[in-house]
């Protein structure tokens, strides 16, 4: 498979002085199974870290001036990555240790790979004045996966990889939801990465990596 180019975008030369403001689709918490959550969609985060950046956003779109990206959980090899991450993390495992076990192996999530995200926050600042004031999901439409289907794409770079369902306890992370990511696409963004290549991009990183280098501590 060809990988995507890693060729840096050019750079914008911005003509306002607002905000583009990374938040997250965390917010959206326990969504309704089988519905897509937009940027009208209640907001019902369900960790601290959820609520802070609810009410860091509201306070940045109160303010008239600015564009919230609500991104979708990060992925893929980068100069500061984070092996923490859901994406990352069950790769890693599969690769090192070919098992992980998996709580609340259903619920879903949204990804998005970090090279992505950079080049959102460049179309925010090249479009700022269409964009201004509105919050945007930022994710893949083809990856709200849940926990097992997330490893069954791992599975096809990894065919060693196996997994177990716990049949006791649970995940503290509580997060259960899809989102649509329409709105962003409206404002002529679209993801270069899709999951397959970022998933073939950490298997073949990971060698020259050392676990616990980068985590969210």
């Amino acid at each position: 498979m060809k990988g995507p180019s890693l060729t840096t975008p050019k750079r914008p030369s911005p003509t306002h002085s607002g905000k583009t403001s990374p938040t997250t689709n965390s917010g959206y918490g326990i969504g309704q199974e089988g519905i897509h959550c937009d940027e009208q969609s209640p907001l019902r985060p369900v960790s601290l870290y959820g609520r802070l950046k609810v009410d860091a956003e509201q306070r940045i779109l109160d303010g008239g001036s600015g564009i919230t990206f609500r991104l979708a959980t990060a992925f893929g090899i980068s100069p500061r990555m984070r092996l923490d991450l859901l994406v990352n993390d069950f790769t890693w495992r599969a690769v090192e240790d070919r098992f992980i076990v998996l709580f609340e192996a259903h619920h879903k999530r949204n990804f998005i790979h970090v090279r992505d995200i950079a080049r959102v926050f460049l179309h925010g600042i090249t479009h700022y004045e269409n964009m201004n004031g509105e919050p945007f999901n930022v994710g893949l439409d083809d990856a709200n996966l849940s926990k097992l289907e997330l490893c069954e794409a791992i599975r096809r770079e990894v065919p060693q990889f196996v997994w177990s369902e716990a049949a006791v306890g649970e995940d503290p992370d509580k997060r259960n939801y899809i989102v649509s990511n329409e709105k962003i696409g409206r404002a002529g963004f679209k993801p270069e990465v899709s999951l397959e290549q970022g998933i073939a991009e950490l298997v073949r990183g990971f060698p020259i990596l050392r676990r616990g280098m980068f985590s969210n501590d």
